[in-house]
């Protein structure tokens, strides 16, 4: 986590809801745990952001293999929940807490934050995955998790792919680690994060799930529908994208992700 100045204070006094985590996030705040045990959460504004340039990401040569292989099929928001609460066990200390499952939850029957299913072929059990924020053409990734090599990092490729596909500017990292490191990964100053911030916020055309039966991560009506109306709408959609009627809303496209990894070969 950052210095305490990056603080403010914590939510004890605060009812938590998508309104307000929404909010925070088209502030350029966002929510942290100090531990998954821990009670309550701190919002953060760090001096320095952590970006992943859409335009300019750094793939390795393995992990291209590794994607062209095929080991694994892809989802989106077909188990949100499944996945958070795995990015929350993947490790011994995180900053995800019930708080954090809870609204992040209640979030994604929203619309508004998505999920990424990594997917062993054959049996369809999920080894690995990611999650986070979108509004506006700006996605705030938020964390991921592996059971299986490089599960996480296919999964990450085919985000990148759908993210550069529907047309997103900004794709906030919050904080710079080796990992992200070797996809580009870069530090901007807080100043001009909230700047590219405002400007992605403000392409309302810009869409993660383009589905219009139930929500969309472009239109903010969608944050004052009834959740469960939302919530039975998403799991009929599941259920029959389960059932093989699913669209490329919910399983990757892969020629979509093969016109990525070209754009990125022609221009790395």
């Amino acid at each position: 986590m950052s210095g305490a100045d990056d603080t403010e204070n914590n939510n004890d006094s605060i009812v938590l809801t998508p309104d307000l985590l929404l909010g925070a996030y088209a502030a350029g705040v966002f929510p942290m745990a100090e531990g998954r045990h821990a009670e309550g959460i701190g919002w953060y504004d760090p001096e320095q952001r952590g970006v992943l340039p859409l335009d300019a990401l750094h793939i390795p040569a393995r992990l291209r293999r590794s994607v062209r292989a095929r080991t694994y099929d892809v989802t989106f928001n077909r188990d949100f929940a499944a996945v958070i609460r795995s990015c929350a066990d993947a490790r011994a200390e995180t900053w995800i807490n019930e708080d954090i499952i809870a609204l992040y939850t209640e979030t994604h029957w929203r619309g508004f934050a998505h999920s990424v299913e990594v997917r062993e072929r054959g049996s369809g059990l999920i080894v690995g995955g990611l999650y986070g924020i979108a509004l506006g053409g700006a996605f705030f990734g938020e964390s991921m998790f592996s059971r299986a090599r490089d599960a996480s990092k296919v999964g990450f490729v085919h985000l990148a792919a759908r993210l550069r596909a529907r047309g997103f500017a900004l794709w906030d990292a919050q904080f710079v680690n080796p990992h992200l490191l070797q996809f580009g990964c870069v530090e901007i100053p807080r100043a001009e994060y909230h700047r590219r911030l405002r400007d992605a916020l403000l392409m309302t055309d810009v869409r993660f799930m383009r589905w219009r039966g139930g929500y969309s991560s472009g239109d903010a009506s969608v944050s004052r529908a009834s959740v469960s109306d939302v919530a039975a709408a998403g799991s009929a959609a599941a259920g029959a994208a389960s059932d093989g009627a699913a669209s490329d809303e919910y399983v990757s496209d892969f020629a979509e992700v093969t016109d990525f990894l070209q754009s990125i070969t022609q221009t790395s």
